[in-house]
C-alpha cells in the first residue's frame, strides 16, 4: 500500500493564484470594513511600491507588448488606491480630532512633509499635482492610447495578408506564421484594452479631487458638531488630513499615469525607454553644438546667472565630443566586424562545393619564388592591372573580367601561367634579378646575357643581370622588369582570346548603355531578325581578328542592313567589317602609312578556283588542294617572316570571298597578323605595298 501510495503522482501546490485572490479579496474588504490606521499605512506604502515598479518596468522593456498585463495592472492599482481613499477617509472622519496621526503616520508624514504646517500650501500643492495628472498626462497618454488602438486595429487587415503572402511564397513556415498571428492578435487587445485602461486613469484622478473635497467638507463639519471645535480648528486638522492622504495616493497615481504615458508613446520603437530616447535625442552632435552655443550666448547675458548656463553648455560640448568619438568607435567596430564577416564568408565559399566547381575567366598564378617577390608589391600591380583593364576597355569596347591572382604550388617556383576559363593559355619562366631586352633585328648588347624568346610575340630577346641596366640604356636598348614581362604576356594572352571573353552579361550590358535611339535600333533587330545568342556571336568573331567593337552603333547599323537578308553570323560580319573599314585600317596603321603585302595572282586564282559555290552563288566549300596548301605555306613564312621582324604593323590583302580563308590559314602560321579583303582598305588610307606573295 505505501508503494502504491508512492507510485501515485502527488497533485502540484500552486499558492500563487491563491495568493493573488486573497489580495483582491482584501481590497475589496477594504471597501467596507474599517481598518487600522497600521495596515493604511502598509496598503499606502505598497501602492506607492507598485506605481515605482510599474514605471521602471515602463522604461526598461523593448516594445509595449512585452508588457501586456498593463491594463489588468492598471486596473488593480486603481482599484487599491481607491480602496486605500475609502479607508483613509473612514479613519479621518473617525478620529480626524485625535492629531496628526490619526490616519495612519504615511498620511501624517505626507501631510507634514509637503504642506509644512500650513494647510493652504498643502491644498495649492495637491490641486498643482492634481492639475498635471489630470489634464497633461493622462489626457496625453488617453489620447495616444485611442489613436493607436484605432490605427492598430486598421492595419489588422493588410498585416494579415501580408503574413498570409509571405507564407504562400514560402518565405515563412506555419510556426512562423502562427507566431505572427499571435503576435498581431496580442497587438491588437493590447492597444484595445490600453484604450479602455487609460480611462481608469482620468476617473481615478477625478475621483481623488471628489473625495478630497468631501473629505475636508465632511471632516469640518463633524469636528465643529461632533468635537466641540471652532471651524478654524477643524479646518486646520482636517484639512491637513485630507490633503496629505491626497497627496498620499495622488502621487502614486501620477508616477503610474507617466508609466502608461511612456508605454504608449514608445510605438514602434524597440529597446528601453533609455536607449530609445538617447539615441535619438543625443545622435546629433552638431545639434548638440549648436545648443551649447546658445547657452553660453544665455551664461553672459546680464542679469542671468552665469554658472547654470555654463555648466549645461560645457555638458552639451562634452556630450557631443563623446557621441563623435562613440560614433567613430563604432564605425570601427562595425567594420572590423563586416570584415570578419566577408572573411568567413569567403572561406565558406572558398570550402563549398559551388566554388569548387566555379572556373576564373582570368587567372594568373604564381609560382613560390614569384609569389614572394610580385605580390610584395602588390599595390603597384593592382595598379598596373587596372590601367591593363581600363586600356582594353577603351580599346575593344567592352570590360574584361577581373584577373585573378593565385599562388600555385604546382609550378616551378619562378613560372606563371595564366588560364582562361579554367584552361592553361600560355606560361613562362622569368628571372629574378634580371632584366629582359629584346634584340630582334639588332646586335646582341656587350653585357652578358641568355638569349631567349620573349613571351608575348616570340621575338628574339635577352635575360641580363639588372646591374647592367645602365650599360644597357646606354646602348640604347630598352629593358624590362619581370613584372612588365609578365603583364606584356598577359596582355597579349588576353588579346588572343577577348572572344571567349565576351560573355552575355557583357552584351546585356553594353546594350544597356546603348543611346535611346539605338536601343530601338536594337529593339528592330533582335529577336526579330536576330537573336541576342546571334548578335553574340557576330561579336565573338569580330573580336577573334581583334577588331574592336568599340563602335557597337556602326555595327548595330550594318547588321540591321544585311540581317532581313542573312542569317549567318560568318556572312554578316564580312559586311560588318566592310563598314568598319576606316576603323580597322586606322588601328592597323596607328595614324602612318597602312603597310599591306598584297597575294599575287597566282594564288589569287588558286583560292578563288578551291571556292565551291552552290545554284545561287554562294560559297559553300573550299577545297585546296593538299599540295597548294604546303606551298603556299611556304611562300607565306618566306614573305611575311622578315616583314614580322622588322617590327613594322602589316596586313595581307586579298579578295572578300578568299579573305576568311586565307586568314584561317595565316593565322595557323602567324597568330593574330591581320587579313583584310579589298573592300575592307580604307579610301582615306595611305597604302604602303611592302611585298607581294607570288
Amino acid at each position: 500500500m505505501a508503494a502504491q501510495a508512492q507510485a501515485l503522482p502527488q497533485p502540484r501546490r500552486r499558492f500563487g493564484d491563491i495568493g493573488f485572490a486573497v489580495c483582491i479579496a482584501a481590497i475589496i474588504v477594504v471597501l467596507f470594513l474599517p481598518i487600522p490606521a497600521f495596515i493604511v499605512d502598509m496598503g499606502l506604502a505598497a501602492s506607492v511600491t507598485l506605481s515605482i515598479l510599474i514605471l521602471m518596468v515602463a522604461l526598461w522593456i523593448e516594445r509595449p507588448l512585452d508588457f501586456s498585463a498593463f491594463p489588468m495592472v492598471l486596473l488593480v492599482a486603481t482599484i487599491l488606491r481607491l480602496a486605500l481613499n475609502v479607508a483613509t477617509t473612514r479613519l479621518i472622519l473617525s478620529h480626524g480630532a485625535e492629531g496628526q496621526h490619526a490616519a495612519g503616520y504615511v498620511v501624517g508624514g505626507f501631510a507634514n512633509l509637503v504642506m509644512a504646517g500650513d494647510f493652504v500650501i498643502g491644498t495649492v500643492v495637491f490641486v498643482i499635482l492634481l492639475t498635471v495628472n489630470f489634464i497633461v498626462i493622462t489626457k496625453g497618454a488617453t489620447r495616444i492610447a485611442e489613436v493607436g488602438a484605432r490605427f492598430t486595429l486598421d492595419a489588422i487587415p493588410g498585416k494579415q495578408m501580408a503574413i498570409d503572402a509571405d507564407l504562400s511564397a514560402g518565405l515563412i513556415d506555419d510556426a512562423e506564421a502562427r507566431k505572427r498571428r499571435t503576435e498581431l492578435e496580442l497587438e491588437s487587445s493590447f492597444y484595445g484594452s490600453m484604450d479602455g485602461a487609460s480611462k481608469f486613469v482620468r476617473g481615478d484622478a477625478i475621483a481623488g479631487l471628489i473625495i478630497t473635497f468631501i473629505n475636508s467638507f465632511g471632516g469640518i463639519i463633524i469636528g465643529v458638531t461632533r468635537h466641540n471645535l471652532d471651524f478654524a480648528s477643524a479646518a486646520d486638522a482636517y484639512i491637513k488630513l485630507t490633503v496629505g492622504d491626497g497627496l498620499a495616493t495622488q502621487i502614486p497615481a501620477l508616477i503610474v499615469s507617466l508609466g502608461a504615458g511612456l508605454l504608449v508613446s514608445k510605438g514602434s520603437n524597440r529597446g528601453t525607454a533609455e536607449s530609445a530616447i538617447l539615441r535619438q535625442l543625443g545622435g546629433y552632435p552638431r545639434a548638440m553644438i549648436v545648443a551649447s552655443g546658445l547657452l553660453f550666448l544665455l551664461a553672459v547675458m546680464p542679469g542671468l546667472p552665469f554658472l547654470p548656463f555654463a555648466v549645461l553648455g560645457a555638458g552639451l560640448v562634452a556630450a557631443s565630443i563623446a557621441v563623435s568619438r562613440g560614433r567613430l568607435n563604432e564605425e570601427i567596430a562595425r567594420q572590423e566586424r563586416q570584415a570578419e564577416s566577408d572573411a568567413s564568408k569567403s572561406t565558406a565559399e572558398r570550402t563549398s562545393a559551388k566554388e569548387l566547381l566555379r572556373t576564373s575567366e582570368i587567372e594568373l598564378s604564381l609560382g613560390r619564388q614569384l609569389t614572394g617577390i610580385l605580390l610584395s608589391n602588390q599595390s603597384e600591380l593592382a595598379h598596373r592591372v587596372a590601367k591593363m583593364r581600363k586600356k582594353f576597355a577603351q580599346q575593344f569596347g567592352f570590360i574584361i573580367p577581373e584577373i585573378e591572382l593565385s599562388d600555385d604550388l604546382n609550378l616551378a617556383p619562378k613560372n606563371y601561367s595564366v588560364k582562361i576559363h579554367g584552361t592553361l593559355a600560355a606560361s613562362y619562366e622569368l628571372r629574378p634579378g634580371e632584366v629582359m631586352v629584346v634584340t630582334a633585328g639588332r646586335k646582341p648588347p656587350t653585357a652578358p646575357g641568355d638569349p631567349i624568346k620573349e613571351p608575348a610575340f616570340g621575338l628574339e630577346a635577352m635575360w641580363v643581370p639588372d646591374m647592367f641596366a645602365a650599360d644597357l640604356k646606354a646602348e640604347g636598348f630598352n629593358t624590362f622588369d619581370i613584372m612588365s614581362v609578365m603583364l606584356t604576356h598577359l596582355s597579349e594572352v588576353i588579346r588572343n582570346n577577348l572572344a571567349q571573353l565576351l560573355s552575355y552579361r557583357d552584351l546585356r550590358m553594353i546594350t544597356e548603355s546603348l543611346e535611346p535611339e539605338y536601343k530601338r535600333l536594337l529593339d528592330e533587330i533582335v529577336p526579330s531578325l536576330l537573336t541576342f545568342s546571334t548578335l553574340q556571336a557576330i561579336l565573338k568573331l569580330l573580336l577573334a581578328e581583334r577588331v574592336s567593337i568599340r563602335n557597337l552603333q556602326f555595327i548595330l547599323e550594318a547588321i540591321a542592313e544585311v540581317a532581313p537578308h542573312v542569317r549567318k553570323p560568318e556572312i554578316i560580319v564580312e559586311h560588318v567589317r566592310i563598314r568598319l573599314a576606316q576603323q580597322i585600317c586606322g588601328d592597323i596603321s596607328a595614324a602612318g602609312p597602312l603597310h599591306i603585302i598584297r597575294l599575287g595572282g597566282r594564288w589569287d586564282v588558286t583560292f578563288m578556283q578551291s571556292l565551291k559555290r552552290d545554284n545561287k552563288g554562294e560559297v559553300v566549300e573550299f577545297d585546296l588542294d593538299p599540295k597548294a596548301l604546303e606551298a603556299f605555306a611556304q611562300d607565306a613564312s618566306r614573305i611575311i617572316k622578315p616583314a614580322l621582324d622588322s617590327g613594322n604593323s602589316f596586313a595581307v590583302v586579298t579578295t572578300p570571298e578568299a579573305r576568311p580563308y586565307v586568314r584561317l590559314i595565316i593565322d595557323r602560321i602567324f597568330p593574330n597578323l591581320p587579313v583584310l579583303s579589298h573592300l575592307e582598305v580604307s579610301k582615306a588610307a595611305n597604302l604602303s605595298v611592302i611585298a607581294s606573295l607570288s
